[in-house]
């Protein structure tokens, strides 16, 4: 996820137990023209691993040399982002846009499982629309090039992020005899619960969350908690979230500078304190501050008010 998954938020995720996670994508055509921003996307460091590179682009050439590239920054593979339905990206023909050109993908990933001696995973969603839902086809052909995992994103390019995921025609693949590779789901895994019920139902190998995460990393631990105990973690009290701000905080001062670091916090910011009561004005003093120091200091209000308090006490007491 752009301008989320960066190496500050990655420590997070990794701290409550992510077992695998990914840089943010990466244009092809930005990195082989030595782009600044994608080539700082390359860095990775030991504590994250394991961990792929994520890289999308519509020309094959551009995505095999951006491959060598990005080998050489030394992950454990190599993920091809054939689900991003934004429309900058997608109408151009990467990202979900490759769901319009299947044998361009196909041939796309076959020169890069060939070019690199990584493994090469792809992501991917059910198809273009609903007239095209492809993907149980689709991933026969992609296992058939030699990746070695399959990601599904249970929507269509033209879904974007509406409606409810529909993780059948995931189950299908994975249920397919034919196929041999992991399959991973993605789309709506908001809780333990959740996790859980999707792996009883559909029997995939893994599941990958991506925007539940927003100011809820901690989601790692207690989906394991609940499938190793069967129990409910309760979650953080305001006090070990500001905690956790501040620390996201300083990790993304030291791989940004200054301004840049802080508005890339602000979304995390909003999330991990969302539903405290009351809240409004010294939300929009968080979100708006440029002040390091300003901002340390209205945390730490927040932790002098609230406490060891957790969202479920404020819900009883105020009705939120």
């Amino acid at each position: 996820m752009e301008d989320i998954t960066d190496p500050s938020f990655r420590y997070i995720c990794k701290m409550f137990g992510a077992d695998f996670m990914y840089t943010e994508f990466i244009s092809s055509d930005g990195l082989i023209r030595d782009g600044k921003s994608s080539v700082k996307k390359l860095d990775l460091f030991d504590y994250e691993r394991p961990i792929g590179i994520q890289l999308y682009g519509h020309i094959i050439e551009s995505m095999v040399d951006a491959a060598h590239r990005a080998r050489e920054a030394n992950p454990d593979l190599i993920d091809l982002n054939f689900g991003c339905p934004v429309r900058k990206i997608a109408a151009r023909g990467a990202g979900a846009g490759m769901l319009q050109n299947i044998p361009l993908m196909i041939e796309m990933t076959s020169a890069i499982v060939r070019a690199v001696d990584l493994p090469v995973t792809v992501k991917t969603r059910l198809g273009w629309d609903d007239n095209t839902k492809i993907i149980v086809d689709l991933a026969e052909r992609l296992q058939d090039t030699g990746i070695a995992a399959l990601t599904i994103h249970g929507r269509t390019r033209a879904q974007l992020y509406r409606g409810e995921a529909d993780w059948t025609l995931i189950g299908e693949v994975k249920n397919n005899p034919r196929m041999k590779i992991p399959v991973i789901g993605n789309g709506d895994v908001n809780g333990p619960e959740r996790a859980k019920l999707m792996f009883d139902r559909y029997g995939v190998d893994g599941i990958m969350i991506g925007r539940a995460t927003f100011g809820r990393p901690w989601i790692f631990r207690e989906i394991r908690h609940y499938l190793d105990t069967g129990k409910i973690l309760p979650e953080p009290t305001v006090d070990e979230k500001a905690d956790l701000a501040l620390l996201h905080l300083d990790k993304s001062l030291e791989h940004k500078e200054g301004k840049p670091a802080i508005l890339e916090m602000r979304r995390h910011f909003s999330s991990y304190f969302k539903g405290l009561p009351n809240f409004k004005d010294t939300r929009l003093r968080l979100l708006t501050s440029t002040d390091v120091n300003e901002i340390r200091e209205i945390i730490e209000e927040i932790r002098d008010k609230w406490g060891s308090c957790r969202s479920e006490d404020l819900t009883g007491i105020y009705g939120i």
